[in-house]
């Protein structure tokens, strides 16, 4: 194009285009028109997939409602949680607590709890409704039958034992167990075990765990997995259940 426009020009034509005379007659109806915002995706928010599917509940697992008393945050009044869902079942009891904007919805007759949000359209309550589900699902799961880790021991005089006392850990509770790890280290590696948390080595390289709370236990396998990781180049290390690794060439030089 022969004329070159410069900045100032090219905002004096998106004032006033059709006035301007040294716009190209086929640029004036496309200048004329006004500006319109367009989004990138013009579908509709979809609602959580996993928020939304009902949760079953077992004949021997009970929900009860708490109204929680209300105290004043500064910044957090919004998502201070006002209600708290207490599960019962035979293995134990937990209590979870419910963001202000999280409905639970509790079926007796057909034993089933639905979860909703009041704005689904909104992203933190529609990430938070799909998580509100899952930690509910999983505290059922845990007071009924219970969360089990298996972790395995992969190398050449890798063992464990469960010790009633250690000598590099103090106990946080009467009665704690301790966890003690020969993963090559030139000293045992000593881990209490949580309150909550029952442990037990059915054979020298693998340790079980078993609790109620998912996240107790999961918690505590990663700690004792952090004392030896998984390496690429032999396949030994402390595996968490069926964690697997993609062996690599060795190093040639």
């Amino acid at each position: 194009m022969s004329c070159a426009v410069s900045r100032s020009c090219f905002r004096q034509l998106l004032r006033d285009p059709v006035r301007n005379t040294s716009l190209p007659a086929f640029l004036v109806p496309a200048f004329s028109q006004p500006l319109r915002a367009q989004c990138f995706s013009t579908t509709s928010p979809a609602q959580s997939r996993v928020g939304g599917a009902p949760i079953s509940i077992p004949p021997e697992v009970s929900l009860k409602f708490i109204d929680l008393p209300q105290t004043q945050v500064r910044g957090r009044a919004k998502e201070t949680p006002k209600t708290a869902i207490e599960v019962n079942g035979p293995k134990g009891q937990l209590t979870l607590q419910i963001p202000p904007f999280v409905s639970v919805f509790h079926d007796e007759s057909l034993r089933k709890a639905t979860l909703s949000v009041q704005d689904s359209t909104e992203a933190h309550q529609r990430a938070m409704w799909g998580t509100m589900r899952a930690h509910l699902q999983n505290y059922v799961l845990g007071v009924s039958e219970g969360h089990v880790c298996i972790l395995s021991l992969v190398g050449v005089g890798y063992r464990a034992s469960i010790e009633s006392t250690a000598t590099t850990v103090e106990p946080e509770y009467p009665g704690q167990q301790f966890v003690s790890l020969k993963v090559g280290y030139s000293h045992p590696i000593e881990l209490g075990i949580p309150q909550g948390v029952k442990a037990s080595t059915p054979q020298p390289t693998r340790i079980l765990l078993e609790g109620i709370d998912k996240q107790i236990v999961t918690q505590f396998a990663a700690e004792i997995r952090e004392w030896r990781k998984p390496e690429p180049y032999k396949g030994k290390g402390i595996f968490v259940n069926d964690e697997t690794i993609k062996l690599k060439a060795k190093k040639i030089k």
